[in-house]
Parts: structure tokens; sequence; C-alpha cells
């Protein structure tokens, strides 16, 4: 063990290329590293054989080669790499709570683990009783072995509260790098006009109001484009076929993109950005168009009403969605003040540097004494 080692589990690995998680882990290692620290990252990768070793950026890397796919293969992965790391007095950062119970390793070490605690994953309907069950469980035990909890939205932070004592309990955001004056090509080549769609990006479930946002936005013609980043597989998903009948002539479904300088090319050049999340904390997707100055369209509820706050109009549903989008195209000055306060509220709270300084001053408390 070194001075200021942090071992990062629970997420795919780096370099980012799957999700938040990993985006959090990638920006936070490097900037730790930056600031003297060693930093270890577990690394999930496919196939099979023996653990590998390597380094990333200064980024020290435990590579576990993995066959299984889906829940299995990310419970198997997370089982090892919390056995590896347990071999050492190193202070661990968890992002999940899914595979808690295995944490307790750590717990009946005297190992210090600090886990971001995400979003209430248990309370959503798409997994089904059984997986419901497992993450209510883990959530209990996580807020219980746990040294301290991380939650990514003060709403998080409230019902982590009933779970253990506040001072166990610190909230920080995650960040998002800044989108400054992409070139349009990228837009143009997907068929859409500068200034004149839509962007919304977001898995294709109901809890994301996709439908609602659709339906709302053919219930006339705009003159304008709804641009939907998503995979749509109309015939084997009945929730997808609904979106895609609901489209007028004016949605465009462009698949998924997952060239970053397309997509922030996407958010930038947009006349807004539509956000239909109704659960979860800080969304990195909202947290990213707050990076990219865009004004946004959001469903109304306390998570997002709290990441976006002047820079956002709120919808309810298909009617109100279609409403506030009318009287935005009526008000370009109001557009333009929504903007600005998107890039004031991303400079107050998102930036990378300020989350992973956040994170840093969080993890010197738990750094075992030498």
């Amino acid at each position: 063990m070194t001075a200021k080692t942090v071992r990062i589990l629970g997420t795919h690995g780096v370099p980012a290329n799957y999700g938040g998680f990993e985006t959090a882990a990638e920006n936070i290692g490097l900037y730790l590293v930056s600031r003297g620290w060693r930093v270890i990252v577990y690394c999930q990768v496919p196939g099979t054989g023996a653990v590998i070793e390597d380094r990333w950026n200064g980024i020290e890397r435990v590579l576990i080669p993995m066959h299984l796919l889906g829940w299995k293969g990310t419970s198997k992965f997370d089982w090892i790499a919390i056995r590896h790391a347990s071999k050492f007095r190193d202070l661990c950062l968890t992002f999940g709570y899914n595979t808690a119970i295995f944490n307790t390793l750590q717990r009946l070490k005297g190992i210090p683990n600090v886990i971001n605690m995400d979003g209430i994953e248990w309370s959503r309907a798409r997994w089904g009783f059984a997986k419901q069950a497992i993450l209510y469980i883990n959530e209990r035990i996580a807020c219980y072995v746990g040294n301290h909890l991380i939650a990514d939205h003060p709403e998080i932070e409230k019902h982590l509260r009933t779970r253990a004592h506040p001072r166990k309990i610190t909230t920080l955001t995650y960040g998002a790098d800044p989108v400054v004056s992409p070139p349009p090509a990228p837009v143009q080549r997907l068929g859409l006009q500068p200034g004149r769609y839509l962007s919304l990006i977001a898995r294709p479930i109901s809890e994301n109001s996709i439908l609602e946002m659709v339906r709302g936005f053919s219930s006339k013609l705009r003159d304008m484009k709804l641009a939907i980043l998503g995979s749509f597989e109309p015939q084997a998903n009945a929730y997808h076929r609904q979106v895609m009948d609901a489209a007028g002539p004016e949605v465009v479904f462009l698949g998924a993109i997952y060239d970053k300088q397309v997509v922030q090319a996407l958010r930038f050049h947009s006349f807004a950005y539509v956000h239909g999340h109704t659960v979860g904390g800080t969304n990195p997707s909202l947290v990213e168009a707050l990076a990219a100055g865009n004004a946004v369209i959001a469903h109304d509820n306390p998570y997002n009403r709290w990441v976006v706050q002047e820079g956002a109009v709120f919808f309810n549903d298909a009617g109100s969605f279609s409403e506030r989008l009318g009287m935005l195209m009526g008000a370009p000055t109001r557009v333009a003040r929504m903007r600005q306060a998107s890039l004031s509220r991303y400079a107050q709270e998102f930036t990378w540097d300020h989350v992973a300084g956040q994170y840093e001053q969080l993890l010197l408390r738990y750094l075992p004494k030498l």
C-alpha cells in the first residue's frame, strides 16, 4: 500500500465506452492521477483466461476476462474484482450496489469502501419482481457495509437517509465535458438543419416518456424535426412499435450513434434538448445537454428540476409537451436566456474538475492510516 491509493470497482472499466459510471471512473481517475494518486481501475473485458494488468494514461488497469453475458457476467466480474482488491489494504471506490453482498468481504477485512449508490434501481418496474427484490436487498446491504455513501442527487440523498445516518451520506453529481463550437457538418450529413430540430437521446423505455414526447411533437406540423437517438426494434418490442407508430413525418429516428463528436454536434446545434426521464437521480445525458448550452424541455419531476433549474421548461404529458414547445418556438429571447442559464448551471455544478475535486476531498477522509 502506498499513500493516496484508490481502487475503483463496479464499472466496465476505462477508457469509458459504456455508460455514466465508466465516464465518471475515467474522469475522476485521471483527475486523481494528476493530483498524485495511484489509481487502479478494474475492467471487464470479453473472453477467457487469466487476469492481466496494464496501464492507460497513468491509470493502472486490472483486466478481468469474462465470457458470461448480462447480469451473470457482471456479477461474476464484480466478485473476482472484489476478491482481488481485498488482497490489499487500499481504499476502494465502488460504483453501484447491485452486488453489494460481495462488498461484505471488504467490510469483514476492515478495508474502507466508499459506494456510489446510483439511483433507486429496485423501484424500476422494467426489472420484474425477482430482480427488483435482489436490488432492494443489495441496496440495504450497501447502506450497512459501505463506509460512506454517495448520492448523485439531493433526492437520492433524501431516500438514503431512510437507510443510513445523514453523516454517512454525501451528494456528489456527475460531470460533462464542455461543448464549445463543434462544426455543423455531422448534423448536416444526417439531413438536419442547425437550429431546426430537437434532440432526444435516451434508452427507449416507457419511464423515459418517449411516447409522450413523440405524440406531443407529432400533434401538429412544426417546420422542425425531432431527432431521436437510440436503438428501436419495433418487430421485437411493443413499446418501440408504439413510439414509431405515433411518429409524424417530422420525427427522424437516427439509430444508435456512439461517435462522441457527432453526438456533441447534435446536441449543440439543436433548437432544444428534450428529456423525458421520470426516475433516477442526476442523469448524465441531461448534464451533457447543459454542457452544450441547450435549452431543455424536461419532464416535470424533482430530479430534472434540480439539475436544470432555469434552463428548462417542464411538461407532464403529450399535451403539455406540445404547448411548451409551441411557446418556445415563438419566444427566441426566452430560448436564448434558457441557453445561458444552462451554461451557468453547468459551470456552477457539473464540470469534471468540480466533481472530481469533491470526490478527492471525500476519499481523503477514508484513506487508511499509514
